[in-house]
């Protein structure tokens, strides 16, 4: 199984999905707990949601393995994302509700962390790499969409219910202000509720990609599942709800090309 799904677009942003993929290497799988197995964490049906980048010209990069497996929106080295507050690891050892994704004793050690980052972390990484210098040599600058979802409820994370559309720019460091104001006045006049720079501020994608000053513009969104599936299992898609929430992500996706080439 290759790492990831890619297919290349002809305009100037790329979206990223990396906790879309379900796959589990048999010499993974062996080793997990039953509540591993489940893979409750995944950013389900997200290439369901976004089924119109391709019809818009959008480059997409889509994780085909578990972020159980490995977590793409993490740096190789494992470092803190948000300091004080509770996070989960490189390679996951408990989910999202503090239980654990490995039987007793079979987590991975040191050595088959580093065969993952080679086989899977490396590749999405250099591919995203290769997609940014792409664009920005075509077309003078390049935009990238790091899509994600999550449930609604997680007290490990934050207490109480998440906004519906979480859109993060690491505190203004990975996309010009006026570009993430846009998107959030789009999403906030839209029926659903809608921060920046909330509880999720954009992961380690966001934050290493983006660099308004070399013309690199990163967003992250994260999406409450709960207005687009079922987010207890089997995980079902509601295609009725998605079909609610797709014209709000053209809309946001839109102003995000159109507010950059303007000012290019």
């Amino acid at each position: 199984m290759p790492a990831f799904h890619f297919v290349q677009g002809n305009g100037p942003l790329l979206v990223s999905m990396p906790h879309v993929g379900t796959h589990l290497a048999p010499e993974v799988e062996m080793n997990l707990s039953e509540n591993g197995r489940k893979l409750t964490d995944t950013d389900w049906h997200l290439d369901r949601l976004y089924d119109f980048l391709e019809s818009i010209g959008v480059s997409t990069l889509m994780a085909h393995h578990s972020r159980t497996v490995i977590d793409l929106n993490r740096s190789a080295e494992g470092g803190v994302l948000y300091p004080g507050k509770s996070e989960t690891e490189l390679c996951p050892t408990t989910g999202f509700d503090n239980q654990p994704l490995y039987k007793a004793g079979r987590e991975p050690d040191r050595q088959e962390i580093l065969r993952r980052k080679e086989a899977y972390w490396q590749p999405y990484h250099d591919k995203i790499r290769a997609e940014l210098d792409r664009i920005r040599k075509q077309y003078g600058y390049a935009l990238l969409w790091d899509a994600h979802s999550i449930q609604s409820h997680v007290p490990r994370f934050f207490d109480g219910r998440l906004p519906d559309l979480n859109l993060g720019n690491g505190d203004g460091v990975s996309c010009a202000p006026e570009l993430a104001q846009g998107l959030l006045s789009i999403a906030s006049s839209s029926p659903y509720s809608a921060v920046l720079n909330g509880r999720f501020k954009g992961g380690y994608i966001t934050r290493h990609y983006g660099n308004p000053a070399q013309d690199i513009h990163a967003i992250q969104l994260e999406i409450s599942q709960c207005i687009y599936m079922d987010e207890a299992p089997d995980f079902k898609f509601r295609e009725e709800r998605a079909a609610g929430l797709r014209p709000t992500l053209k809309s946001m996706m839109d102003c995000f090309l159109t507010e950059q080439r303007r000012k290019k």
